[in-house]
């Protein structure tokens, strides 16, 4: 069911670490126009609108992942109708808007894949942007990227990548340590691309200089970085002491503990995203898949590099993120919910429109079941999903 203007009443709206019961939303086309409480919603409904009785849910703005490479047995590397499946497979599970993430190739394959994301994003209001994860990384905690094809960053990869993605490329991963690091985070920032310190062997001091550089992201804190010890701190713990930095989570019960999760969620209130990290098989089936261009093996939703073992990704998908990190972590909802919407907004300069059901806001939402189960989802004010037949 698709409408130009919906009212979703008599629901609990979670949205910008409030909780509001017995409200409505009012969309009308691709934004937010009202919201309220009580009956009011009633003034504002007229003759043909879709009205949505959210009774027993909760409404909260749709989720926003900043770092997603695949799902439903697709890659972002397969081309256009592979992420038109990405997306679809993610939006049944709320997410609405995703960055969608690169793995290390050599640059002109990246510089080709980035063209394609342009292409799609030209269109697709889904797709936020494109993540390069690479090919600027550390050899020895590189995760699930190819070795043949890291490398130091130089000015003309930068500017071949900075060409070819034509302004969509919204965020990059850097290991600062390395030779033209500081330079490659210096021009990506100038050129409007957020810097994400990761895949790296800093420690606390190099980490803390790219971070007051203007890096402003970690990608996957905890997972293909240094860990926190009491002699040295290492790059999370650097991200933990400057405000700007937000910190990707990925809350998938293997990646990081839930104890963990805990301790990022209460070190650095507000700037904790909760990421997918997703690759092909999420919403698939296991067995064998490729990311980029290693094997991977899939067992019980675990994804890890066939050869030696590494882990590659995840299966996860960011209703999942939600319930475990209220479950299993132990994080108030109001504050798991930020972590899938306004704080990912706010972390690539797009806070003033998503990540929060507000007037003027995009028409993003999620209508959730006592559970947090998925019920219904909204992008964009059309309706891309719905447990229930209409």
């Amino acid at each position: 069911m698709d409408s130009s203007t919906t009212v979703i009443h008599s629901a609990r709206v979670i949205s910008d670490g409030r909780s509001t019961p017995d409200s409505w939303v009012r969309f009308e086309g691709q934004r937010i126009q009202s919201r309220g409480v009580d009956d009011a919603w009633r003034a504002e409904t007229r003759p043909g609108d879709a009205v949505i009785d959210g009774s027993g849910r909760t409404l909260v703005p749709g989720f926003i992942d900043l770092h997603c490479h695949g799902g439903g047995g697709a890659s972002v590397e397969d081309g256009s109708l592979a992420i038109e499946r990405i997306l679809d497979l993610h939006g049944a599970h709320g997410t609405t808007r995703s960055v969608l993430s690169l793995v290390t190739a050599p640059i002109d394959a990246l510089a080709a894949r980035l063209e394609t994301i342009a292409e799609v994003a030209a269109t697709e209001p889904r797709v936020l942007g494109a993540h390069l994860e690479g090919p600027f990384l550390d050899r020895e905690f590189r995760g699930a990227h190819d070795p043949a094809f890291l490398r130091a960053a130089d000015d003309g990869a930068v500017d071949e990548l900075l060409a070819a993605a034509g302004g969509v490329l919204r965020q990059v991963t850097i290991a600062p340590e390395h030779a033209g690091a500081a330079s490659a985070i210096a021009h990506f920032i100038d050129a409007g691309v957020v810097v994400a310190v990761g895949h790296t062997g800093a420690d606390f001091a190099t980490a803390r200089r790219a971070f007051d550089a203007g890096a402003s992201l970690l990608t996957h804190a905890f997972n293909g970085m240094r860990g926190i010890h009491h002699r040295a701190p290492g790059p999370v713990l650097a991200a933990l002491q400057c405000e700007h930095v937000t910190l990707e989570v990925i809350n998938d019960g293997v990646h990081v503990h839930p104890a963990v999760v805990s301790l990022a969620f209460a070190s650095a209130s507000g700037r904790i995203a909760l990421i997918t990290d997703a690759m092909a098989a999420a919403g698939s089936v296991d067995g064998a898949y490729r990311l980029g261009s290693l094997d991977v093996i899939v067992n019980d939703g675990v994804a890890r590099v066939a050869d030696g073992g590494s882990i590659a990704g995840s299966t996860l998908t960011q209703d999942a993120a939600l319930r475990r990190a209220v479950a299993d972590c132990g994080i108030a909802l109001v504050d798991a919910v930020a972590a899938l919407t306004s704080v990912p907004a706010k972390a690539i300069g797009r806070g003033a429109e998503l990540g929060r059901l507000e007037p003027g806001f995009a028409a993003d939402a999620v209508l959730l079941t006592d559970d947090l189960e998925v019920d219904r989802v909204w992008a964009s004010g059309t309706q891309l999903f719905s447990a229930v037949l209409d």
